[in-house]
């Protein structure tokens, strides 16, 4: 589970019952920013492992995925060495 998802929540909670604070609704958007960008990279790290095969056995993924995952995979080679 996402950690600022409880807090969130309870923001949201908060806004429906009465008003929030400049402070709380600053607050707010900075955590579903910070939620968007975690689902985000969820997202593209379950997509990452991902290849598509046809019925009869044959790897038909895009080639913009095949490109994606080999830049992902440098990537991650490049900071392993860090």
């Amino acid at each position: 589970m996402i950690n600022s998802l409880t807090r969130i929540n309870e923001l949201a909670h908060k806004q429906r019952n009465g008003a929030l604070t400049a402070a709380e609704k600053e607050e707010q958007q900075a955590l579903r920013k910070e939620y968007l960008r975690e689902i985000r990279g969820q997202v593209l790290s379950t997509f990452s492992g991902l290849s598509i095969v046809d019925p009869e056995g044959n790897d038909v993924t895009p080639e913009k995925l095949r490109l994606e995952q080999k830049k992902l995979r440098e990537d991650e080679a490049r900071n392993a060495d860090i």
